[in-house]
């Protein structure tokens, strides 16, 4: 069951991303959603803050509604959230976007630009993953 709930989520991520580009002309890159919606001077704030709180709230709806436990905290102190945080937002500045921007959304449009910054993503979680379980023996 646990891939239907994948193969569901996946369904309801691109219809989001598909009706957010229909109706509103905009990508549903969540960086830059985010970041927009904090800028003072910005005349969408509302449908930016709400497209967030759906996301946060939809999920412990999920959760509620399947009696689904929501997940543990990583345990990582947070220090080191706030690092991986920054890291992250410097990562997508340099991209142009963050994985939900080029990977949902650039994908679906054959963006090249996309294509090369999904891979990059992920073959650098890859190794990652990889250098943290075997090398450092995490």
């Amino acid at each position: 069951m646990t891939y239907a709930y994948a193969i569901i989520g996946g369904l309801l991520i691109g219809l989001s991303a598909t009706l957010l580009l229909l109706f509103n002309g905009r990508i549903a890159g969540i960086c830059g959603i985010l970041a927009a919606a904090i800028l003072p001077d910005n005349s969408e704030r509302t449908w930016r803050w709400l497209f967030l709180a759906g996301l946060a709230l939809g999920t412990l709806l999920w959760h509620f509604a399947s009696g689904l436990p929501v997940p543990d905290a990583t345990g990582a102190s947070p220090w080191l959230v706030i690092a991986a945080g920054l890291i992250v937002g410097f990562g997508t500045q340099m991209a142009n976007g963050c994985t939900s921007g080029h990977g949902v959304c650039g994908l679906g449009r054959l963006s090249a630009r996309s294509l090369v910054a999904t891979l990059s993503f992920m073959g650098a979680g890859a190794v990652t993953v990889y250098v943290v379980r075997h090398v450092l023996g995490g």
